[in-house]
């Protein structure tokens, strides 16, 4: 045991000369060995648990052999038993936090000025499967973006420990100032958010853009193609905003409450919005300039229009698309429909909803068949959809499991781990 520490201590050591040897000697086209410098930093199969087996190349290749074995593997019980990882396997992991960035190869400096430069403030909502949390931090953590993490009031207590234990690692990430309940379509879930807004708006006045993410979200992208991708908006948003469909208008023309942990309508119809703003239809997640974020603390157009929010019907699918068409808030656009935008057409997130699905070929579906199994409408993906899933310009998609399909998540991470790797060559 000994002897493992003194190796550990030493190999931080090296990683450290080679970092102070690496900002003194930038790469240059005539350096053969500078991709072999971060070797350290991919994922092996020494890395993998039972997924290790999956040929990830040909699984992310779309052929139908690794495909078919990785779908036999995710319904093997042996198979699923020992991919499950505990809470508090994390909370004792952590005890040590040098050892636990290490071997699980948390890129704890910059890989490229570009990114030192456009950092990224992150609000990460979570309630449960630690395990999934823990590996979307590992896939979008650099040292030079900031993270607020909330976890529901509701969460078992190891859930709120292992996480809390995680978060303590990193001088970047932190738990939220005030955690709220969460209730599934009502105002806390969008509280939430907030209180993570308000939070890396006050910590930090350095990051350009916020991302809010929940648990069973991943990347599609490294962090310097999200940055790329950011930079390109030029201080424009980019979120689902567009006309509400007349099936949905009930949701914002009733008073709704909570009523024993859940939502539901009391028979009293609402006031109209303030300011007459028209009600956008979109979804909870967002891609947003700071100005955006400053707005929504600050506007008291926009103050209102949450306060005659809290008892509407599943606010947070309307609350940031009818934002984002306000005259005036930075990175917004008009609200005419010629504005509108889908969320395919929108970079924050790829779902894949049931009702939009169909066979191959089908000219009336928007997206092939899941891969996986469908919770509440939404696919959550299996290996099978990541080749899809890479063809789309969004930066993150929902949703994924360990619980479901681990190998989708092991080959998605190994892919985005080569290819940030990859992109630091001359």
């Amino acid at each position: 045991m000994r002897l493992l520490k003194l190796l550990l201590k030493l190999t931080v050591v090296l990683g450290s000369l080679w970092m102070l040897y690496l900002m003194s000697h930038p790469k240059t086209d005539l350096d053969p060995t500078y991709s072999l410098r971060y070797s350290w930093l991919e994922y092996t199969d020494a890395d993998g648990g039972p997924e290790k087996v999956c040929n990830c190349t040909a699984i992310m290749q779309g052929e139908r052999e690794a495909l078919k074995q990785a779908k036999l593997l995710t319904i093997t019980k042996d198979f699923r038993k020992n991919v499950w990882i505990p809470d508090e396997h994390y909370i004792n992991a952590t005890r040590d936090c040098r050892k636990f960035k290490l071997t699980r190869k948390y890129l704890t400096f910059p890989l490229s000025q570009e990114e030192e430069d456009f950092p990224l403030a992150y609000s990460m909502v979570v309630h449960h499967k630690v395990q999934n949390f823990e590996r979307l931090l590992r896939a979008i953590y650099a040292p030079q973006n900031i993270y607020c993490i909330h976890v529901d009031e509701q969460s078992q207590a190891s859930v709120f420990s292992a996480i809390s234990a995680i978060t303590s690692c990193f001088p970047n990430v932190f738990m939220v100032s005030q955690r709220v309940r969460v209730v599934y379509s009502a105002w806390p879930r969008v509280q939430a958010d907030l209180n993570c807004m308000a939070d890396l708006y006050n910590v930090s006045t350095k990051w350009k853009y916020f991302i809010n993410l929940c648990g069973q979200d991943f990347p599609l992208k490294t962090n310097l193609e999200i940055v790329r991708t950011l930079r390109s908006l030029k201080g424009g948003n980019s979120l689902e905003s567009e006309k509400l469909p007349k099936e949905k208008k009930w949701r914002v023309s009733n008073v709704h409450q909570i009523v024993d942990g859940k939502i539901q309508a009391i028979g009293k119809v609402k006031k109209p919005p303030p300011f007459n703003l028209p009600i956008l239809s979109g979804n909870a997640y967002i891609v947003v300039s700071r100005g955006y974020v400053r707005s929504v603390l600050e506007d008291n157009r926009i103050l209102a229009l949450m306060e005659w929010a809290k008892d509407t019907f599943s606010p947070d699918e309307f609350l940031w698309a009818t934002i984002q068409r306000i005259p005036g808030v930075p990175g917004s656009t008009w609200p005419n429909r010629k504005h509108d935008m889908t969320d395919i057409n929108a970079i924050a997130r790829l779902v894949k909803w049931q009702w939009h699905e169909g066979s191959q070929g089908s000219l009336e579906a928007v997206y092939p068949e899941c891969h996986g199994k469908h919770v509440r409408s939404i696919c959550v993906y299996g290996a099978g959809d990541l080749q899809w899933l890479l063809e789309h310009h969004h930066l993150f998609a929902n949703k994924f499991d360990t619980d479901t399909d681990p190998i989708a998540l092991y080959c998605l991470e190994k892919y985005l781990r080569q290819k940030a790797l990859a992109e630091l060559q001359p």
